[in-house]
């Protein structure tokens, strides 16, 4: 008990800085980017408006439940089908503060394929969905600035600071909150398999496609977010898991649940559903034997670049971070801290 106990906390100590860094960045970035630019910019139908969306989407601190309302009003809007479910896909998939924790947590090499397969991936479900629906897509064309237009450069610099503090109170409170439950129990889990598994327990059977194939059937209808499945990530790879394999669960977790499955062929019809399917499940199996393909002919140790004992920052630091993520799940206690 007492092993567990440690490997917790120096997982929890080598995870918060970048979830601290990420939380931050996130909050700015949704306060930052109005939403009147995205229906602006996603509006005409092709493989621009796509590429957009992805690009757009990836940095954006939404889950895959959160983002649903956010892109079904750009729809509304006049964003093409193609890039609705672009930003659909790469909008949960990413997010600055799951990109941050994932370079303290899974290492270098994953914190780098994991937003770019995410991008790609969400390209890729545009284009299929798009090419499936073109026939029978009516798509608007007239766009408002949403008053935005007419903000005079004085008023933007009084606004701010307010602005700024908005983001960084929503990303401590309830972004926090949305991904504390599941982050919680990817760090137990992450703990457990420390303590108790050898580092290749499961190295026999989790690889290849049929393991990819298992790990796409679990994620598909999950609700979990990308900081959250991060800690899971973690534990299956040190449990021996392929990169590529525990690379389909980050990538079809979040992308989507049984929620979003639901909405996307109310609202976008049952030919965009057929396409996000389609295009996440053959997305995320290629990109998961290429992510092995590359670990093996480059001979990369992805082990090595996850034990908590190398993290970047030094121990006080690290510890401090945790205490300040303690405080801020204690909601009463934070309510003092952080008045309306």
């Amino acid at each position: 008990m007492t092993a567990f106990i440690e490997n917790l906390i120096a997982l929890t100590n080598a995870a918060s800085p970048w979830l601290l860094l990420g939380l931050v960045l996130a909050g700015l970035m949704k306060t930052w980017l109005p939403q009147q630019h995205l229906q602006r910019w996603l509006g005409k139908p092709g493989l621009s408006a796509t590429i957009r969306a992805a690009i757009i989407g990836a940095p954006l601190p939404l889950c895959s439940c959160g983002v649903v309302p956010v892109a079904m009003e750009l729809h509304r809007k006049g964003a093409s089908k193609g890039a609705t479910l672009s930003f659909l896909v790469s909008t949960p998939e990413n997010g600055v503060d799951s990109v941050t924790l994932s370079y303290g947590m899974l290492g270098p090499f994953m914190a780098i394929i994991r937003p770019v397969y995410g991008i790609f991936l969400a390209i890729l479900t545009g284009i299929l969905g798009e090419k499936l629906t073109e026939k029978d897509t009516q798509h608007a064309t007239n766009y408002s600035c949403g008053g935005c237009c007419g903000n005079s450069e004085n008023t933007r610099q009084v606004q701010a600071k307010t602005t700024t503090w908005e983001g960084v109170r929503y990303a401590i409170t309830q972004l926090y909150d949305d991904m504390l439950g599941w982050l919680l129990i990817g760090l137990i889990i992450a703990g457990l398999v420390m303590t108790f598994l050898p580092s290749s327990a499961l190295s026999d059977w989790g690889h290849g496609v049929f393991a990819m194939l298992f790990m796409l059937v679990a994620g598909i209808p999950m609700y979990i977010c990308a900081t959250a499945s991060t800690p899971l990530a973690a534990a299956l790879l040190l449990a021996g898991i392929s990169p590529g394999t525990v690379l389909v669960f980050l990538l079809a977790g979040p992308a989507t649940n049984l929620g979003t499955l639901g909405i996307i062929r109310k609202e976008l019809g049952h030919r965009a559903f057929l396409g996000y399917i389609i295009a996440i499940s053959v997305g995320c199996i290629s990109f998961g034997l290429m992510t092995d393909l590359i670990v093996n002919l480059f001979q990369i140790n992805i082990s090595a670049q996850i034990q908590p004992e190398h993290a970047l920052f030094p121990a006080w630091f690290n510890a401090t971070c945790s205490i300040i993520l303690v405080l801020l799940a204690i909601k009463p206690l934070r309510r003092q801290l952080l008045p309306a």
